[in-house]
């Protein structure tokens, strides 16, 4: 069985964790072309999930184009409904989750990014991620509505709702064709293709870790500290594959994981801003940058020397 590799992007603006509508420097994606260099050596073939602030700045839409010039990326969309036109909603933490909108103004604003999106880079975006993760049945039908195939919000293991968000604690692992009024639910001939983010556990059986930590995340648990006793004794550890949140040593065990779980696709994600320090949370310094950049590097090594398959994500849509 081959396992297919993909790279995906969030490529944003700036300012991390701040809602405005005018105010969105995007300096970061001026960083993007030393990634090129290593996804290069490797043949790694990344998924720039890009958003509005980013799509209608002339030069990051520059250096962007460069990179479509040789065909070694694709362009998908991103949304943030804080700076996606049209501003119908108060801007705010609840509002940051498109999900949460109604469903016209989420297909309006999606309509605005494609169009965006269109225009700069002479391309249709046929994959989409919702930004802070909020994905949800409403974001689904106007996405579909849009022409878009494939989704890759829906982040397993993972519950947004204290930040407003949906509930994806039990969400699949594996990718998915689905209908937009069931988003977790397969579907043979769904009109969209649901490529999750690889999250995953360090152990095997995914499903009974996925129980066992779920009871561990009651409040009586909580005080005990009990899921911290566990992923120090290195019984139960919930890892993401991506640079920002897992060690290089970390990221091979989890995608050994997944293959052992009978996965046949690896989806590591990461957001543009870590590319230069101080734009988020993960890389505040050049030291951290440096760290960041071995661990995608030590990633792409390890599947190489497994033989893997680097792939775009658009290249499923046949799955």
């Amino acid at each position: 069985m081959k396992i297919k590799v993909i790279i995906t992007i969030d490529t944003e603006e700036d300012t991390w964790d701040q809602y405005s509508t005018q105010k969105n420097p995007v300096a970061n994606i001026q960083q993007i072309p030393s990634l090129k260099h290593l996804f290069d050596r490797y043949g790694a073939r990344p998924t720039y999930l890009v958003n509005y602030p980013v799509s209608t700045d002339p030069q990051s839409v520059s250096v962007i184009n460069k990179l479509l010039e040789n065909n070694s990326c694709e362009i998908g969309a991103h949304c943030h409904p804080w700076n996606t036109p049209p501003f119908g909603e108060p801007i705010g933490k609840e509002n940051s989750m498109i999900c949460n909108l109604p469903s016209e103004l989420q297909y309006e604003k999606l309509c605005s990014l494609t169009e965006a999106i269109k225009e700069a880079f002479g391309t249709k975006p046929l994959c989409f991620r919702a930004g802070r993760w909020g994905f949800g049945p409403k974001t689904a039908a106007a996405i579909d509505r849009l022409g878009y195939r494939i989704d890759t919000s829906i982040s397993p293991t993972m519950d947004w709702s204290g930040h407003g968000g949906p509930d994806f604690s039990f969400a699949h692992f594996n990718y998915y064709r689905f209908n937009p009024e069931n988003i977790f639910s397969p579907a043979d001939q769904g009109r969209l293709l649901e490529i999750p983010p690889t999250i995953g556990f360090l152990q095997r059986n995914f499903s009974r870790c996925l129980a066992i930590r779920k009871v561990f995340e009651k409040p009586f648990f909580r005080r005990l500290h009990v899921l911290g006793i566990l992923e120090r004794a290195a019984l139960l550890n919930r890892r993401w594959l991506s640079p920002e949140l897992s060690t290089s040593k970390d990221l091979i065990r989890l995608a050994e994981s997944f293959v052992a779980e009978g996965h046949s696709f690896l989806n590591m994600s990461f957001h543009s801003t870590s590319l230069l320090p101080g734009k988020s949370p993960f890389v505040k310094t050049s030291s951290d940058l440096s760290d960041f950049m071995n661990r995608i590097e030590a990633f792409l090594k390890y599947s190489v020397s497994k033989g893997y398959v680097f792939s775009r994500i658009s290249d499923f849509t046949d799955s």
